[in-house]
């Protein structure tokens, strides 16, 4: 009996040893791409509190040949939204705010819009703001210029148009996040910064993790980001500071106590936990809906979203600021985390995060009937290129919340548009009076004409912003 006891133990330990084995052999197979001459990745894998993998692949700088280790620092990007709203739900669990309230309470120089915002409105994407870095580039900024929290608070103040009636609908916006560190800023009397570190990483020893509000702190141990053509590697400069929706800080190995404390918490307890992974709601009690891919619908939940994915539920988010890509995804019903942080442009990382969960939870994993989607193809609009004089749409564009102008001129045969700190962006036409281009984003401009059919103004509309408009001056 007791040989048969030792068997059995034996027979079980080598039996979880060989799957994770293998889990790990596939990892490793997954992230086979980077070596000492490449960006690359660090993982970390979470199982009931305990980190069971961690490794760090290919290079934290290129310059002077540092590897990525589960200790190496990264910017998570919009990862770090979930940090913003929870340090909201503190605030609210304190008493000192409610979610309910009127943003304009706190922070009185936004413009009086017809209908209120609230922090709810923030939290969950459906404040109808504009996006900040959609509203930045049209102002003339690019995304490696330095960015401070007090430029875009001053932008954001003085746009007098939301892009849809507040609580009316979900639609993704960094400025949400802005102004909800700048509420934690303002309730609290300490920086969002001091703030996040003295109720959140503090007590979770996440020692490693900080946010990052000044441009020019020296941050030891993180990685720079980079991307590459061809093999051919360059920087991607990340000079902003500007916090709430992105940059914090942070590596694998302190982000697996931050998935822990949903599973276990130190900060706040079960019933705040079940509280900040509800649903977003619309005004109207329908859930905020980021999507439905592959059949199964993508909610959103403070800051981070929920989906059902092969009948599991899983809360996840990724992240990507300049070269820096993440992942953060938790089968809290399994007590499993999956992290990964990328200073690669091009890593891909929620399909790695899902690739991961395969190699973990496949024996879980329901397998889906095949979706059979009907793709309907858009009638293809008749251009009228015969008819359309371009000389009709040359001209000086202004905007004075932006402090903005463009100039819209044929440049050998192309009608182009122009900036002071912008590269020149050729428009192609899709129909009357509207063309599509890129200023950083990809863009739609749609020129408006008087009753004497002379143009009068264009607007533009990006991923965050919708229809902002430039009157012709000259």
């Amino acid at each position: 009996m007791k040989h048969l006891t030792i068997i059995l133990v034996y027979i079980f330990f080598t039996t979880n040893l060989s799957a994770q084995t293998s889990s790990e052999q596939k990892i490793d197979s997954l992230f086979s791409q980077y070596n000492s001459k490449t960006s690359g990745v660090a993982v970390a894998i979470v199982r009931d509190g305990k980190i069971i993998f961690k490794k760090g692949y290919g290079m934290a700088n290129l310059e002077y040949d540092i590897p990525i280790t589960p200790k190496t620092i990264f910017n998570i990007g919009s990862v770090s939204k979930q940090f913003t709203t929870f340090s909201i739900y503190l605030l609210e669990k304190q008493g000192k705010i409610s979610l309910d309230d009127d943003v304009r309470k706190y922070i009185p120089e936004l413009p009086i819009y017809e209908k209120t915002i609230t922090i709810k409105h923030l939290c969950s994407h459906t404040s109808g703001l504009k996006d900040q870095w959609a509203l930045l580039t049209l102002a003339g900024w690019r995304m490696d210029d330095i960015i401070t929290s007090e430029q875009v608070m001053k932008i954001v103040s003085k746009q007098k148009e939301l892009n849809f009636t507040p609580g009316s609908q979900f639609k993704y916006s960094n400025t949400g996040f802005t102004l909800l560190a700048e509420i934690v800023k303002r309730v609290s009397g300490k920086s969002f910064s001091e703030f996040s570190k003295e109720n959140i990483f503090n007590p979770l020893g996440m020692e490693n993790t900080l946010v990052f509000d000044d441009n020019e702190k020296i941050v030891k141990n993180r990685a720079y980001s980079y991307g590459d053509e061809n093999g051919v590697y360059s920087k991607r400069n990340l000079n902003s500071s500007s916090v709430g929706p992105s940059n914090v800080y942070t590596t694998v190995e302190d982000l697996s106590k931050w998935t822990t404390n949903f599973e276990n918490p130190v900060v706040g307890d079960v019933e705040y936990i079940n509280h900040f992974n509800e649903r977003s709601l619309l005004d109207n009690g329908e859930p905020a809906i980021l999507a439905v891919r592959d059949g199964e619908t993508i909610y959103h939940a403070k800051g981070q979203f929920i989906r059902n994915y092969k009948g599991l539920t899983v809360y996840n988010h990724t992240g990507s600021d300049m070269g820096f890509k993440s992942y953060l995804g938790r089968f809290q019903d399994n007590k499993l985390s999956i992290i990964l942080l990328s200073n690669d442009e091009n890593f891909v990382a929620y399909k790695a995060g899902m690739d991961i969960a395969e190699f973990y939870l496949y024996d879980k994993f329901k397998k889906r009937e095949k979706i059979t989607e009907i793709e309907k193809k858009a009638e293809e609009k008749t251009k009228s290129n015969s008819n359309t004089n371009l000389n009709d749409f040359e001209g000086e564009f202004q905007n004075n919340d932006l402090s903005s102008l463009f100039i819209v001129k044929i440049i050998n045969g192309k009608l182009t548009m122009t900036h002071n700190r912008l590269s020149d962006v050729q428009l192609t036409e899709v129909e009357k009076d509207k063309f599509t281009g890129t200023i950083t984003f990809p863009v739609e401009v749609s020129f408006q004409r008087n009753k004497k059919s002379k143009i009068i103004e264009l607007s533009i509309t990006n991923f965050g912003a919708t229809n902002v408009k430039f009157i012709k001056i000259k």
